[in-house]
């Protein structure tokens, strides 16, 4: 009995370990924004990704130690997670010390018989933790005048940073409350209440208060980014208002946030609340607790499949080289199995793929790459697999399958949120449509290489399209860092032979890359390919690119923002009275 209550002592010390570095890291945010560090701040953001994996593997180590002989024995894991539950009972953040639990029993076992008798499948103390009495917002009313309220609230964030000019941004705030908000929903100004969370959410060059304004009953959801000028000091830079556009800000297309949050379930809640179509397990990760968010993911994953009455099917769209990709009708997540032989030219190992899907989860992805759960010995009931489906696994991926009964377990496995296809959206988009996501894709591309991702494979079938209209790149298995690629003119031909020639007579170097050749990504669809040239010909640029990459090895860092750019506020005076008379 000792040995396993210390076993169990062993992990939650190394849970507290964690989680007290993972606040560590995060709590220099605000210096580094305040300072303009913006390399550190995605250092940082990366150090706090592998930080998870240093902590299990660093335990692993002492409950081998401890355990000896009755490390790989599951009646013993079953008696210290008894331990484990009893020390975790009435724990602030039980959640996620469960989930850490469960990756070290993992680490020991390779993925491999993960039941809810020896690690926490379910929780037994609820899936996320009740609502505490103690607040984790600020409430502001307007008793004086909605100027001295915001006022207030922007002072309270105590920023170490002069306002560029607050009584600007204040000015720009209300216009477009008194223009867009009260008409719109008939609020009486001198009822508002507001509700903004107590600590900023720093992300790339960005600060937010988030919250929410209360009146009569209703609520709507708020944002104010926070920037910084190149003297640096402080502006707001728009508002954001309704669930949508907050929802793009916590999108599973954007590296994750750095938010003290002391008890991260109350803010997962509280963000629940303003973003109710998001799932709970995106929340998680948007906060940097992406492996608890995968665990969440699971068990909603798990109860859906249960009471599913439709069956997986291969995903619609073209074929993919690499991946074999199948979904569920009724499910809003697509399932990405590398195949044991890639479909020619593609020449590359299984390793190099999930080396690719590694280097995703640890960029800046700017909102325009999708975060993905990888899983190891998924189990699925192979009754829900359709026959189609099974006879393409079998052809291209059997070594990723084991059957057992009822049971079909798929030993590797991506799951990110399913999209359409850009090829399929445009097969039936209208011409206002059309030319909407050729803008949009055509951004996607540049701000995947401002962020230094080329993304390599530009055709439209590797790009999705989401609810909110984004477009964003899923196909990740030729990726590399922009400033590893040379981008060249196609040389003139010097001679007819060489003009005629069906191959290239110049040499070509194994990062060459001919910006001249991507008209070929728009193969068959020439009405996209007209309005792509109109909006982004610059892309066929070596120019453009060779610039692009001059830029970052100088150590510049690019303005991603969550929003359109025509909802910044101006930053002339004379702008904003204009906009509130």
């Amino acid at each position: 009995m000792e040995i396993h209550l210390r076993f169990a002592r062993t992990i939650l010390n190394g849970f507290e370990s964690y989680f007290s570095d993972f606040q560590n890291i995060t709590l220099a945010a605000k210096t580094r924004f305040e300072n303009a560090r913006w390399q550190e701040m995605h250092q940082s953001s990366v150090q706090r990704i592998d930080l998870y994996k240093e902590k299990v593997i660093n335990v692993t180590g002492f409950v081998e130690l401890i355990a000896g002989d009755a490390l790989h024995d599951y009646h013993f894991w079953t008696e210290a997670r008894g331990h484990y539950s009893r020390l975790i009972d009435g724990h602030d953040n039980y959640e996620i010390a469960e989930t850490f639990f469960n990756s070290v029993f993992c680490s020991v076992f390779k993925h491999r018989k993960i039941r809810d008798e020896h690690a926490f499948v379910f929780s037994p103390h609820g899936d996320i933790p009740p609502v505490r009495d103690d607040p984790i917002y600020r409430t502001y009313r307007t008793e004086g005048s909605s100027e001295a309220m915001l006022r207030g609230l922007l002072r309270d964030f105590d920023f170490n940073n002069p306002f560029e000019d607050i009584d600007r941004d204040i000015g720009n705030v209300l216009a477009l409350v008194h223009s867009y908000l009260l008409p719109r929903f008939a609020i009486d100004e001198s009822e508002l209440e507001v509700q903004v969370l107590e600590s900023l959410f720093f992300r790339n060059k960005g600060a937010y208060i988030v919250g929410r304004l209360l009146c009569s009953g209703r609520s709507m959801p708020f944002v104010l980014p926070i920037l910084l000028n190149d003297s640096g000091m402080v502006y707001v830079d728009t508002v954001l208002f309704g669930s949508d556009k907050v929802s793009v800000l916590f999108s599973f297309t954007r590296s994750y946030f750095m938010v003290d949050a002391r008890i991260p379930s109350q803010y997962v809640r509280f963000l629940q609340q303003l973003m109710p179509a998001k799932p709970i397990s995106e929340i998680y990760s948007a906060m940097g607790y992406n492996k608890h968010g995968k665990t969440y993911y699971y068990r909603c994953a798990y109860r859906h499949m249960k009471q599913a009455k439709d069956q997986f099917i291969l995903a619609p769209g073209i074929k993919g080289m690499v991946m074999t990709v199948f979904t569920m009708p009724s499910y809003d997540f697509v399932f990405k199995i590398i195949k044991d032989r890639f479909t020619p030219p593609k020449e590359m190992t299984r390793d190099a793929v999930k080396e690719k899907y590694r280097m995703v989860k640890r960029a800046d992805r700017a909102g325009r790459m999708a975060d993905t759960q990888e899983f190891t010995n998924l189990a699925f009931s192979r009754r829900q697999f359709s026959d189609e489906l099974m006879a393409e696994l079998k052809e291209v991926a059997p070594s990723m399958l084991e059957e057992h009964g009822k049971a079909l377990i798929i030993k590797h496995v991506y799951v990110e949120r399913r999209m359409t296809p850009l090829n399929l959206y445009l097969q039936d988009a209208s011409d206002e449509q059309v030319r909407a996501v050729m803008d949009e894709y055509g951004n996607a591309i540049k701000e995947l290489a401002s962020a230094n991702i080329f993304p390599g494979d530009m055709l439209l079938k590797n790009f999705g399209v989401t609810r909110h209209g984004r477009v964003v790149f899923y196909d990740y298995d030729e990726i590399c860092p922009l400033t590893d690629c040379h981008f060249r003119t196609i040389p003139e031909p010097r001679t007819e032979a060489e003009e005629m020639a069906s191959k290239p007579w110049y040499t070509v170097g194994p990062n060459d890359i001919f910006p001249e050749e991507f008209r070929l990504f728009f193969s068959g669809n020439q009405r996209a390919r007209k309005v792509f040239d109109d909006l982004h010909s610059d892309i066929y640029e070596a120019s453009f690119w060779q610039e692009l990459q001059d830029k970052l090895r100088s150590g510049y860092v690019e303005d991603f923002f969550p929003y359109r750019r025509r909802l910044r506020f101006s930053r002339n005076p004379k702008d904003v009275l204009q906009a509130a008379s």
